[in-house]
């Protein structure tokens, strides 16, 4: 896979859930690091995100934390980075591992 693909894969991949699947698609076809990468940590994020929204308070403050990281995490997807978010980027890598 081009490495321009392999950043679109990366870029769709925190583009809502529609975007997730297509680049999950797009990535089985030819699997990068890249694309991998950025699947796991925007399923989390996803998961995240729709846990939280059903806690009060608390839950939609840590929600607009973990927007800010779905923003760093789109922005490095943009760059062509494999570099993890705060917090919660290692436990998506290694949760996910099989993506």
């Amino acid at each position: 896979m081009a490495k321009d693909q392999s950043k679109l894969v990366a870029i769709l991949s925190y583009i809502t859930l529609i975007g997730w699947i297509i680049a999950l698609i797009l990535n089985m076809q030819k699997k990068t690091e890249l694309g991998s990468f950025h699947i796991r940590q925007a399923l989390l994020l996803m998961i995240a995100g729709i846990i939280l929204t059903w806690i009060p308070i608390i839950g939609w403050i840590l929600a607009i934390v973990v927007f800010i990281f779905w923003i760093m995490g789109l922005v490095y997807a943009i760059q062509g980075q494999m570099k993890e978010v705060p917090l919660i980027g290692s436990y998506a890598q290694k949760w996910f591992k099989g993506l």
